[in-house]
């Protein structure tokens, strides 16, 4: 059965194809073209096969966000399927599950990558969102160190003499990233991005419960009841919560916004400022 017989659709282009990401795309994909990219084969297949049945068009595209080529790869074919009018990236790793260094090149220059291949296929008015994380609030770079990143190359990221010597530990590397990441928003919308006439964002989310979060929940002990204890909302949020801010930037309510960071959190940052929660 045909369920769709219109043609030249907009495309839609996942990075890292987890349940925030599904949750944002369910929320702006109907009448649209999805493109699925992810490292995991058996991953694709599955969230593929969830929303087919729920009457969406998917194609999947094994991707390796950490490859520069495979990036480009992947943000030529989701042009070769038509107007590319959205791209999500949450690709990452989170500090219990990989190195520093893999962060640091996963999450940072990885994210570069993308932000970077997009920038040359993003239709008009078209608009990209990448998940950030709350973290990037939880360290904060120098002045001096955030022109440089602002003036560096993804390339290069890695060899900023600041990011080498501080970023040692998984989840200062992961706090540095994540910052990073809100950099190369600010940096894609003055720049590749405007030439394109599209738009892009950044959405820093707190505690999200997905089966990712778990091993972070199970690594950190007692920290993150203690966070969610501290924060203003007291308690954790979903998926579809950040999906509703997610299809907010990319839509056309928020033509008028674009290289900014969306903090979602339930209030944590402001428990840490305030003092009524320290990190440990």
């Amino acid at each position: 059965m045909i369920f769709d017989r219109n043609e030249n659709k907009d495309v839609i282009a996942l990075l890292g194809a987890g349940s925030m990401g599904t949750a944002i795309v369910r929320r702006i994909a109907a009448g649209r073209k999805i493109l699925l990219g992810d490292i995991s084969e058996k991953n694709l297949e599955q969230v593929s096969h969830d929303l087919q049945y729920s009457g969406y068009d998917v194609e999947i595209c094994v991707v390796n966000a950490l490859d520069k080529t495979s990036v480009e790869s992947f943000a030529e074919k989701a042009a070769s399927l038509g107007n590319v009018k959205y791209f999500i990236d949450t690709a990452g790793a989170s500090p219990s599950q990989a190195s520093p260094e893999h962060i640091l090149k996963l999450d940072m220059v990885g994210t570069g990558y993308a932000v970077d291949a997009f920038g040359k296929m993003m239709a008009a008015r078209g608009a990209g969102l990448i998940i950030s994380s709350q973290t990037g609030y939880m360290h904060r770079l120098p002045d001096e160190v955030e022109l440089e990143i602002l003036r560096t190359p993804t390339d290069k990221l890695m060899d900023i003499a600041y990011i080498k010597k501080t970023a040692v530990q998984s989840g200062i590397a992961y706090m540095i990233a994540k910052r990073v990441n809100h950099l190369q928003a600010q940096k894609a919308a003055a720049t590749t991005w405007k030439e394109r006439r599209a738009r892009i964002n950044t959405i820093s989310p707190g505690i999200i419960v997905t089966p990712l979060a778990y091993d972070e929940f199970k690594a950190a002990g007692d920290n993150y009841q203690v966070m969610i204890d501290s924060s203003a909302a007291m308690r954790t949020a979903s998926s579809d919560e950040i999906a509703e801010a997610g299809a907010f930037l990319l839509g056309e309510h928020a033509a008028f916004i674009t290289g900014t960071d969306l903090l979602i959190d339930g209030g944590v940052i402001a428990s840490i400022r305030t003092g009524a929660y320290k990190l440990h």
